[in-house]
């Protein structure tokens, strides 16, 4: 993450959007391990008590000014860890001044803080939905998604869409990661895509996932969605520091897809009436990690973090 930060940096980001999996929280994360070691290892309740505050000393603080939006996923809420608790502890981030304006113009009524918003830049409506447990999406989310891409669809100012949330929408080519594990990810999930689909029809949609640990492009040229309706473009990038993945059965199909690899996903706006956002896959090096982070963890530990996470098995 914070090689990522610094090349967001380098491209004078104006926003990073992360689309969950803060830490690990079902075990300890190694590069918390690696500043408690033996012989007084981490015990589970201090590190279930600094995972997150590590989470942004280490991962968020290196964007400096850089806005940061956050999507929660499934690790957010293994226990004891609940969406209660991710509301306190990330509230500075969930009602940042932009989300919290944009949620008083829709409803100057809604204060509610929720894990689900969005926020509209130069024209392009960028949708946070939060999908990181097995009954969302919800009929309240689902209700205010459909109000929201409602509005944009009659709104000239509104130039193209963006939707991003931590598990890809049912019948991708990663479903054996996806929503597609519950009855009900995949009923929501399913109308959440043919909205946009229709959406389509007047603005350009693009559609960002993560859960799974790899990069794809393409992630929705499946049989099924050939077959109901179209393929929406469509991410998953899932190349910040978890453990890889090996690439699903049907990867060929995808425009692009690159396991074992670290990265991120810029995106750029453009003029274009198309396709006014261009999306390209930045991978990072060994050598791109910040001088500053080799010396706190040793290079000895950066390099095993680049050369012996491979995919599972």
């Amino acid at each position: 993450m914070p090689a990522i930060a610094k090349g967001a940096l380098s491209n004078d980001a104006q926003f990073y959007w992360h689309l969950g999996d803060f830490r690990a929280i079902y075990e300890f994360d190694e590069d918390y391990v690696q500043e408690h070691p033996a012989p007084n290892p981490p015990l589970v309740a201090d590190y279930l008590a600094q995972a997150w505050p590590d989470f942004i000393q280490n991962q968020l603080a290196p964007f400096g000014k850089i806005p940061v939006f956050l999507a929660i996923g499934n690790h957010e809420l293994i226990p004891p860890m609940t969406r209660d608790r991710v509301t306190i502890q990330f509230a500075d981030w969930l009602d940042d001044d932009e989300i919290r304006q944009q949620r008083l113009h829709d409803d100057p009524s809604d204060h509610g803080l929720r894990t689900w918003y969005h926020w509209i830049r130069d024209g392009i409506d960028f949708i946070t939905l939060d999908n990181a447990s097995p009954d969302e999406f919800d009929a309240a989310q689902l209700a205010w998604f459909q109000r929201i891409i409602g509005g944009d669809r009659g709104d000239p100012a509104i130039r193209a869409v963006v939707v991003g949330m931590h598990e890809a929408l049912p019948h991708s080519i990663s479903g054996k990661h996806s929503m597609d594990q519950s009855a009900q990810g995949v009923e929501s999930g399913v109308r959440v895509y043919t909205a946009l689909l229709e959406l389509q029809k007047s603005k350009p949609v693009y559609v960002l996932a993560s859960h799974s640990h790899l990069y794809m492009e393409g992630i929705f040229n499946t049989d099924y969605w050939r077959g109901h309706g179209g393929v929406l473009p469509g991410w998953i990038i899932g190349t910040a520091g978890a453990v890889r993945y090996p690439l699903p059965d049907k990867a060929r199909d995808a425009k692009q897809a690159k396991t074992h690899v670290y990265g991120y996903l810029l995106a750029t706006v453009t003029d274009l009436k198309e396709d006014p956002v261009q999306f390209s896959f930045r991978e990072l090096r060994e050598s791109d990690v910040p001088p500053g982070v080799v010396a706190r963890f040793t290079s000895a530990f950066v390099h095993r973090c680049w050369s012996e996470n491979p995919p599972l098995h």
